[in-house]
């Protein structure tokens, strides 16, 4: 089932879930530990990223299939394009269908390093737009979730223009979008509001993500162009200082899960938890969270 039908069906907010591939086969086993201790949760679904370039395309495949089949969880696929051809897309998407995965969520993909801007296997596969209307047109029934980004992409011209490729995105197939992550919750509000103002009435699922290290959150944050609030940014460095690793997560697990109750207050479709593969940090955020 697509997810856009389950949120219309289950008439009620949710959490869903984001997990990674191990980039080693043998943390595997301690991998499915962790996501049979969240399928507890029962999120409305559990996405899977999918590696720079497509380098993780097989073990998404698996994982996803193995998520579904063994461990109970809707899966949601990441797909990107670029570098990609459309028969390895195309053949991707019958191996999803295949094992009863149902939804993609399509992004363009990062270039692979030093590779030129015009870089593209696929000149007709450029953009996450293209991708959602590539799937649309190969598996019509496939649901598609796409990314949206409240302090704008890292490479766009400025705000309005991301904001006209969201739509775009959805205009091509997309049935909703998941955010990148933020830690001030008047990010999401106003990118909301931006949205509906072009046009766009499609659900917008917030992302969020508990902050476990300092270290971590930094390489992540210089990668999605997210900001660090600097009174949250203080508050971590001084639990940095204080306690380590441990009262960094503690704080981080506290800030997330503020947000998650002021976004559900405010009547969000749910909430998506990028996990870290972290079973008890999810456990810990959302105990509780919804009736």
């Amino acid at each position: 089932m697509k997810i856009v039908e389950k949120m219309d069906r289950l008439q009620k907010q949710f959490i869903s879930l984001e997990f990674f591939p191990p980039k080693d086969k043998n943390e595997w086993p301690a991998f499915f530990r962790v996501a049979d201790r969240l399928a507890q949760l029962q999120p409305l679904f559990a996405s899977v990223t999918y590696g720079a370039g497509g380098s993780t395309k097989g073990d998404t495949l698996e994982i996803v299939s193995r998520l579904r089949n063994e461990h109970g969880l809707d899966t949601m696929a990441h797909l990107t394009c670029i570098g990609a051809y459309r028969g390895d897309l195309q053949l991707f998407l019958d191996r999803l269908v295949a094992t009863g995965v149902d939804n993609v969520l399509a992004l363009r993909g990062d270039l692979p390093q030093d590779a030129p801007p015009e870089f593209s296997a696929c000149r007709t596969l450029l953009h996450a737009s293209d991708l959602a209307a590539f799937i649309k047109e190969c598996h019509p029934d496939m649901g598609i979730g796409v990314a949206g980004y409240p302090e704008v992409h890292p490479e766009a011209v400025d705000a309005e223009h991301d904001l006209s490729y969201l739509k775009l995105k959805l205009d091509q197939g997309g049935d909703f979008a998941i955010t990148q992550l933020f830690f001030d919750n008047d990010l999401y509000f106003d990118f909301v509001a931006k949205a509906r103002s072009i046009g766009v009435d499609k659900p917008i699922i917030p992302g969020i993500i508990p902050v476990v290290s300092l270290k971590v959150i930094q390489r992540i944050i210089s990668l999605c162009g997210a900001t660090l609030p600097a009174a949250y940014l203080a508050e971590l460095e001084e639990a940095d200082r204080r306690g380590g690793a441990a009262a960094v997560q503690k704080v981080g697990v506290a800030h997330a899960r503020k947000q998650a109750e002021e976004l559900l207050a405010a009547g969000v479709p749910g909430v998506h938890i990028y996990t870290l593969n972290r079973d008890q940090v999810v456990l810990d955020l959302v105990d509780g969270l919804l009736p």
